[in-house]
């Protein structure tokens, strides 16, 4: 069975040292551990529809409170997302792979909607706040030519919205130190339109699955 939470696979660092690399995926799989342990992967894999008590008590445990800034200085919090379905994932604006191909399908994905991709919103969450700032968020989505509101915030603040998601992330350093990358979280949480999570987009899944799944979202 495909592992749904492939977000705990971190997109690779260039020149990360083996070792370091060990302690991630340590960390990650004690991360899918834990998960698999109150059964969200039950609840989120192909075919399977665990009893509506366990899909409730699972889908409680990602999302919550959170107060993040967008790029015209507004402040947006779990509150300001209700009433919509959308689509959340994490990343920073140098990612060089894993955060423009996800965008960008997203924004292809959202197309092939036709009128009803415009029934959710799509959420990008800058996890580098020392570099994003939310202006510079602001252009970079406008580079995926769909509607997507970018966030970031505080460090405290983008700490306690990647908490609430059960998301994941982690400066690693290259360049001698002189520069750092970001290993992080790499699927998207869809959230209904009272900001519970309804399914998960892994970054390896197909396209009729993934486009299958935001039907539902939006249906």
């Amino acid at each position: 069975m495909a592992d749904p939470l492939r977000e705990a696979e971190a997109e690779p660092s260039p020149g990360r040292k083996a070792g370091g690399l060990k302690k991630l995926r340590l960390a990650l799989w004690g991360v899918v551990a834990l998960v698999i342990g109150i059964g969200l992967v039950a609840m989120l894999a192909p075919g399977r529809t665990p009893p509506a008590s366990d899909q409730a008590s699972y889908a409680d445990l990602i999302g919550g409170p959170f107060a993040l800034t967008a790029p015209d200085g507004s402040r947006v919090t779990e509150q300001t997302l209700k009433g919509t379905p959308f689509a959340i994932f994490f990343g920073f604006t140098r990612c060089p792979d894993v955060c423009p191909t996800t965008l960008s399908r997203m924004a292809s994905l959202r197309k092939q909607l036709g009128p009803d991709g415009d029934k959710f919103r799509i959420v990008f969450v800058s996890v580098d706040p020392g570099y994003d700032s939310p202006q510079d968020i602001g252009r970079y989505v406008e580079l995926f030519g769909t509607p997507i509101l970018g966030l970031t915030g505080t460090d405290a603040e983008v700490n306690a919205a990647v908490k609430a998601y059960r998301a994941f992330y982690e400066k690693v350093p290259t360049n001698g130190g002189a520069d750092y990358t970001i290993d992080h979280t790499a699927s998207v949480y869809l959230m209904d339109p009272s900001g519970r999570l309804q399914s998960i987009i892994a970054y390896d899944e197909t396209g009729p699955s993934a486009l299958a799944k935001l039907k539902r979202l939006v249906g």
